[in-house]
């Protein structure tokens, strides 16, 4: 997997790092400490070291895009993972890093940047993008959702997965739409629903099929 998508881990690994380089760019203009985390009315409410906002941040990233790949690779079933949702694996660090570099620095430098659109419009894509690819995911060790149940049985990792694909999409669309309506608990519960709905649900078809099996 690695050798076939070599061009595309080095461009996405290069992405992840350009906030540095604006960093850099720019260090002599931002403050120290800076803000890294916002509420959601985008109020900063937690601080950190100027040389961690700039480096810190996206070598973080960066260690995560590595170990996702890494994981991926050594599944046995890696075969079995969608083409697509493997791209959007690859994608997924990338594009966190530039959206994280534009509050934080948009805010460090005084701009106009409205972090509660740019998580909300984050968040919705993601969860809207793996709703659609998620059913496609055959039964592996890697992606998908990982519960005893679904890695033990197939025919409940592929209803859990379908399921969970609608969810997924209602979750994306509902973060969507909380950029226009501002309710403050909706965000919260579309991605606690789409978390927990799904693996009760395959609890539940565990629980089904083996008390039929005992029978």
């Amino acid at each position: 997997m690695l050798k076939e998508n070599k061009g595309k881990i080095i461009i996405t690994s290069l992405i992840i790092l350009l906030p540095v380089i604006v960093g850099i760019y720019f260090w002599g203009e931002l403050p120290d400490p800076m803000a890294t985390h916002f509420s959601f009315d985008n109020e900063a409410n937690g601080w950190s070291p100027r040389a961690f906002a700039v480096f810190g941040l996206p070598l973080f990233l960066l260690v995560i895009h590595g170990v996702c790949l890494a994981a991926v690779t050594l599944d046995p079933k890696r075969k079995s993972i969608n083409g697509k949702m493997l791209q959007m694996i690859m994608l997924i660090c990338p594009v966190c890093s530039i959206f994280c570099s534009i509050q934080i620095y948009g805010y460090a430098l005084g701009m106009d940047v409205d972090g509660r659109v740019l998580a909300h419009l984050l968040l919705g894509t993601i969860f809207v993008l793996i709703g659609n690819y998620i059913p496609k995911c055959r039964h592996n060790y890697t992606v998908g959702i990982r519960l005893p149940w679904t890695l033990a049985d197939e025919e409940n990792w592929n209803s859990t997965h379908h399921m969970a694909g609608w969810l997924y999409m209602a979750a994306g669309l509902a973060c969507l739409a909380n950029i226009w309506l501002r309710v403050s608990w909706l965000t919260f519960v579309a991605i606690m629903a789409a978390v927990l709905v799904p693996a009760g649900y395959s609890l539940l078809l565990y629980v089904k099929k083996k008390g039929k099996s005992g029978k």
